[in-house]
Order: C-alpha cells, then structure tokens, then sequence
C-alpha cells in the first residue's frame, strides 16, 4: 500500500471555519494581553468596554421594539455578541463545538450557506433570548451561533436516516445530551438562561439547513408539491 508523505497529519478544515476560529481566538487574545497590561492603562478593560459596546443587551432590544426606532449599533449587537466571551475558559468550549460541526458542515454546505447558519442561528437565538425572557443579564458568546451548526449537523443526520429508513428521533440524540447536561449543570451550580437563546440557535440551524443545504430549497419544493 502506497503512502503519501506529503499528506497533512491532520483533515485540513474548511477555510470558512479557520477564519471563524481565527477571528474569535485573536479578539480573545487582545483581551488577555490588555487584561496583563500591554496596550497602557485603559486596556485592561478592553473587554469590560467590549461587554458594554458589542453584547446583546435585552433591555435596548425591547427599547427598539417598543419605539421602533432601531440604531445600527443596536442592530449590529445581534451578532457581534458571539465574538465576546467571559475568558479562555469560554472561548474554548466554543471553539471545540465549531471546530468539531464546521469541519463535519463546512465539508458538506457551500461557504456561504455554512455563515448564514451560524449568524442566522446567532440572530434567532438573541432574538428569542430578548423576547420569550424577562431576563436583564446581556447575551454574550457563541453558543447559540455554534448551535446552530449542531442543528445543521443534526439536519445531515436527520436525513440520512430518513433515506435509510430509520428512526429519525436518533438525529436528536447530540442535542438532548447537551441540554440535559446544561440544565443538570445550571441546577447544581447556578447559571443563566442563555440555553434559550442556544436552544433557538440549534432550532435556527436545524430549519435554515432545509433551504441552504446542497440542494435544499429543491427538495423542499418537492415535499410540498408531493402533498
């Protein structure tokens, strides 16, 4: 058997998932060199200013909501909140679920379908974080955009089976392991309701896949006429 030498040692990931991971660990790794002290005075707290201008804070969406005025700063709060977490600690499990589902979803959706599920799952997951709750704790970190990628994830498992004939409640086991053990988690040690907001995200990924998934819009199409 022939071997390629020149062959990575790792699966090379798809470029849009290096640049999510780049962008996300670089932003982390500015807040902890001014959280040591480079950058003078003011930049340790960059991050705590960061929480202020860039977390999606629920008291001004329903401000936004109630007078209809909406500021692009506030606009821009539905997103940018997944690049802002509480430290490495964070950040990391973040990036173990992205580098693990984009890799899987990066290989099987186009580029650009791959962003509009983990921004799109990053919106819906705020938005319903800022309606269904009366919770005044900002949003902040990536969750509920990676979620999405596991409801994407879920999607290929979903019809998969479905081709295969099986049982395709299997495709949901991930994601009730994971919110099982987040609110085990949240009951012994405290926590917020941010698995809202994660959970629309898995919810937003799950459903956006039918329409931007290889051939989606397609065959949603011809579910609907076949009924």
């Amino acid at each position: 058997m022939q071997q390629s030498y020149n062959a990575p040692p790792f699966n090379p990931l798809p470029p849009v998932v290096l640049a999510l991971t780049a962008a996300l660990v670089v932003i982390e790794l500015i807040f902890q060199a001014g959280a040591r002290g480079f950058g003078g005075a003011d930049a340790v707290g960059w991050r705590i200013a960061a929480f202020n201008d860039y977390a999606f804070i629920p008291d001004l969406f329903e401000r936004s909501l109630a007078t209809g005025q909406w500021a692009a700063r506030d606009m821009v709060r539905l997103v940018s909140y997944v690049f802002v977490h509480q430290g490495f600690a964070h950040l990391a499990f973040v990036l173990v679920f992205l580098l693990a589902m984009g890799k899987y979803v990066g290989e099987l959706f186009h580029p650009i379908a791959m962003l509009v599920i983990f921004f799109g799952s990053a919106i819906v997951g705020a938005v319903v974080y800022g309606l269904v709750l009366d919770d005044r704790m900002a949003l902040i970190g990536g969750y509920p955009a990676v979620y999405g990628l596991i409801g994407a994830y879920s999607f290929v498992m979903w019809t998969g089976l479905g081709a295969m004939h099986q049982n395709r409640a299997k495709a949901f086991t991930l994601i009730g392991f994971l919110m099982v053990f987040q609110l085990t988690f949240g009951l012994l040690f405290g926590g917020g309701n941010y698995w809202v907001a994660e959970l629309s995200g898995f919810g937003a990924g799950f459903l956006l896949s039918f329409l931007v998934s290889p051939g989606g819009w397609a065959r949603v199409m011809d579910k609907l006429r076949q009924r």
